[in-house]
C-alpha cells in the first residue's frame, strides 16, 4: 500500500460553464449554398454540448433546431422579388439601410452584407443581448468591427476568399460587358478586405483556404485557426435496402456556377455516351433556363441523360445517392467541400477534383483528378464503374473518414476550445 503522500493525488473535475453563442448570417438559405447548413448544423451540435445558442440572420432563413432561438433581422430579400425595380416601398425610403440595398440591387451590386451589419449594430445597441461570444458566419462587414469595438468578443468564419470566385467568373465571362457586371456585383470584396484585416479572430475550414485567404486579403497565416466543416452523419448515411443503378453517377453542383465545374462533368459524360449507352448523370441543382448549361447540355446531345433536381429534403437527397453508383465533385474550387463528404457519408464512392481543400477532405478514401479536365473525369468515371471491388474500398473508407475525422460533433468540440480561449484572452 502506497504511503500517504506516495499517493496520486486526487483531482476535482469541475465542469466548465455551459456558453451562451449567438451565430450570425446574413443569409442562410437552407436548401442551395453552405451558409444556411454551416449555421443548421453548428448550432445544433453546439446545443448537443449543452450551450445556449441564438442564430440571428437576414432572409432566407435557416432550418435550426427546436432548441436553436432565431432572432430574423429582415432585409429586403430582393432576390425573391419578382422585379427589383419595383420591389421597393414608400416606407423603405425612410430608411437609408433599405435604399442602399435597393440600389445597389438595382446597379448590379450586392449589398447584403453591409446591409445586414447595419442592421446587426441597430438590433445589439438597441436590444443588448447578454452573450459569452458573437461568431459571424462570413458577413465580413463593418457592423461586425464595431461589435468588437464595444468590447464583445467576436469570431468570424471565412469559408474561402470570395475572390477565388471572382477570379473563376472573370475567366469564364465571354465579353467586356459581363466582366464589367462582375466586377460590379463583386465590388463588396473591397468592404470585405478592409475588415478582415483588422478582425481580431478568425477561423477558416481547411489548409488550402488558410493558405488563399492569407494571400489574397493580406493577412498572416498563423491568425487563422482551422475547424474543419463537419458533415451530418445521422442524415447522410447508407441505405443498404435501396440498389444502385449500375450506370448513375451523382453530382451536387450549380448549374452556370463556373466554380462548380459542372461544364467539364457533362463533357465527360458525352465523351463516355458511346461506350455506356446506359449511362446517366443526376444533378443536385437547378437548371437555368437558356443558360450556358443548358446551352452546352443541348449541343452535346445529352439531355436525355441528364436530371436536374432541386428543393429535395435531406432524405430525399440521402436517396438520390444511394441509388448512386459513384459520386463526382468536378468543382475548379472549394474551400472545403460539402459535397464530397456528404458522399462519402452516404458509403457512396467519390471522384473529385483536386480544387482548393477537396484533396484534404476525400484524402485516400476516392479517385482525384485535375481540375477542367474532361478527359480525367470521364477516364475516372470509367475506372470506378468497371471495378466492383474499387468501389466497395472507397465506399467504405469514405464513410469511416467522415465519422473520424468529418463529424459536426467534433467540428463543435473543436469550435468550443477556440471560442473559450477568446474569452479567456478578451477578459485578460
Amino acid at each position: 500500500m502506497l504511503a500517504a503522500d506516495q499517493r496520486p493525488p486526487k483531482f476535482q473535475v469541475i465542469d466548465q460553464p455551459k456558453l451562451k453563442i449567438c451565430l450570425l448570417g446574413y443569409r442562410s438559405n437552407p436548401y442551395s449554398g453552405g451558409q444556411g447548413i454551416y449555421l443548421k448544423f453548428l448550432s445544433k451540435a453546439l446545443v448537443d454540448l449543452g450551450n445556449r445558442v441564438d442564430v440571428i440572420s437576414g432572409e432566407p432563413y435557416p432550418e435550426l433546431d427546436e432548441r436553436v432561438r432565431l432572432i430574423k433581422l429582415p432585409g429586403l430579400n430582393l432576390f425573391e422579388a419578382e422585379n427589383h425595380v419595383t420591389a421597393l416601398r414608400p416606407r423603405h425610403l425612410l430608411s437609408y439601410t433599405d435604399f442602399i440595398e435597393w440600389w445597389s440591387m438595382l446597379t448590379g451590386g450586392f449589398a447584403e452584407p453591409y446591409t445586414f451589419g447595419r442592421r446587426l449594430v441597430q438590433y445589439f445597441k438597441r436590444h443588448k443581448p447578454d452573450y459569452d461570444i458573437v461568431h459571424d458566419n462570413q458577413s465580413l462587414c463593418y457592423g461586425t468591427l464595431q461589435l468588437q469595438k464595444m468590447g464583445i468578443p467576436l469570431l468570424t468564419t471565412i469559408h474561402h476568399p470570395i475572390t477565388s470566385d471572382l477570379r473563376i467568373a472573370l475567366q469564364s465571362a465571354e465579353n467586356w460587358k459581363l466582366r464589367l457586371l462582375i466586377r460590379r456585383w463583386h465590388s463588396f470584396l473591397r468592404m470585405q478586405k478592409k475588415v478582415v484585416r483588422r478582425l481580431e479572430n478568425l477561423v477558416t475550414v481547411s489548409q488550402a483556404s488558410r493558405s488563399d485567404i492569407a494571400t489574397d486579403f493580406a493577412v498572416r497565416e498563423d491568425k487563422l485557426k482551422i475547424v474543419h466543416n463537419g458533415i451530418d452523419t445521422e442524415a447522410f448515411r447508407p441505405l443498404p435496402n435501396i440498389e444502385r443503378d449500375r450506370y448513375t453517377v451523382m453530382a451536387t453542383a450549380s448549374a452556370d456556377a463556373p466554380l462548380k465545374g459542372l461544364d467539364y462533368l457533362i463533357r465527360a459524360i458525352a465523351e463516355l455516351a458511346g461506350e455506356m449507352p446506359e449511362l446517366k448523370l443526376t444533378v443536385l441543382g437547378k437548371l437555368k433556363k437558356d443558360g450556358d448549361t443548358e446551352k452546352l447540355i443541348k449541343r452535346l446531345n445529352v439531355g436525355d441523360r441528364i436530371t436536374f433536381h432541386s428543393g429535395l429534403s435531406t432524405e430525399e437527397v440521402t436517396e438520390l445517392y444511394a441509388h448512386a453508383t459513384c459520386a463526382v465533385v468536378p468543382s475548379i474550387y472549394e474551400g472545403f467541400g460539402l459535397p464530397a463528404g456528404e458522399a462519402m457519408a452516404c458509403g457512396v464512392p467519390v471522384i473529385s477534383t483536386d480544387g482548393g481543400a477537396l484533396p484534404e477532405v476525400v484524402g485516400d478514401a476516392g479517385i482525384i483528378v485535375p481540375t477542367r479536365d474532361a478527359s480525367a473525369l470521364a477516364s475516372a468515371i470509367r475506372v470506378m464503374l468497371d471495378d466492383e471491388n474499387l468501389r466497395e474500398k472507397l465506399a467504405e473508407r469514405g464513410r469511416q473518414r467522415i465519422l473520424e475525422k468529418f463529424s459536426w460533433a467534433v467540428a463543435a468540440k473543436e469550435m468550443e476550445k477556440l471560442y473559450r480561449r477568446i474569452i479567456v484572452e478578451k477578459a485578460s
